[in-house]
């Protein structure tokens, strides 16, 4: 996989990037990870990418000409070698990202990421875009680490970056549940004991209980998953055994 970045700080990405499994990815040949600084791009004496927006207002806005061109530049290097693919916006009014869309961008060949600083874009830069994304009701002071999130979660599902494909799978989210609670050794610290099936050896039993915790921890922390969580037969009636467990009012 290729992903450019266009960024004012491409500082930021070649000091978190070049670590753990980004790093490593990169070292063994799954991630292309190109960061341009979209400031050399600019025509302006000054080195100017931003100006005050038509009509007034307050802040700045990043000028269209410096991405457009930063973006001619990707697509004449990257040409023949690889698809133009999604670009996607940095921008808090877009899709809000989650495992589903993580995985989604994990089947593209090249992914770009703008991101933005100061108040906002020129409009006529969304014509460049595929996806604007976000990560929250929230405002950061620019799409850097927005984008950084994204690109860790989505490149975990490329194969051959995490070695085996079952650990991003039963991440959190993955089958719109929460995970299931873990233990290592020892089987009993400080009088905390790992639960009994989980030695017992019987596979069967190992992944009922699993199973049957994700729900619970969900219905715990997050019920409001379990709202639109696609629920197999066994799922459901585990989860009416929890609640009837907990709160033996409920009627069955």
């Amino acid at each position: 996989m290729r992903i450019d970045v266009l960024s004012l700080f491409p500082n930021m990405f070649q000091a978190t990037m070049g670590e753990s499994i980004i790093g490593k990815a990169q070292g063994n040949g799954f991630l292309d990870l190109q960061v341009t600084d979209f400031r050399d791009y600019t025509t302006d004496k000054h080195n100017h990418v931003d100006d005050a927006p038509f009509g007034g207002g307050a802040g700045m806005l990043l000028q269209p000409q410096p991405i457009f061109d930063a973006m001619d530049a990707i697509e004449k290097e990257t040409a023949g070698k690889y698809p133009r693919g999604r670009v996607i916006l940095m921008d808090p009014a877009g899709r809000r990202f989650d495992q589903d869309y993580a995985q989604e961008l994990a089947q593209e060949e090249h992914l770009t990421f703008i991101c933005g600083h100061y108040e906002g874009y020129d409009e006529r830069i969304r014509q460049l875009v595929t996806d604007e994304a976000s990560l929250g009701d929230y405002v950061l002071t620019g799409g850097e680490l927005a984008a950084m999130v994204m690109i860790d979660a989505t490149v975990r599902f490329v194969p051959g970056v995490l070695g085996n494909m079952a650990s991003p799978m039963g991440d959190s989210f993955s089958n719109g549940l929460l995970e299931y609670p873990q233990y290592t050794r020892p089987a009993d610290f400080r009088g905390m004991k790992v639960p009994e099936v989980l030695t017992s050896g019987n596979h069967q039993k190992i992944r009922e209980w699993r199973m049957k915790e994700s729900l619970r921890r969900t219905l715990h922390r997050r019920p409001d998953l379990l709202e639109s969580a696609p629920l197999s037969r066994e799922q459901q009636r585990m989860l009416e055994d929890i609640q009837l467990d907990e709160d033996p009012d409920v009627p069955d």
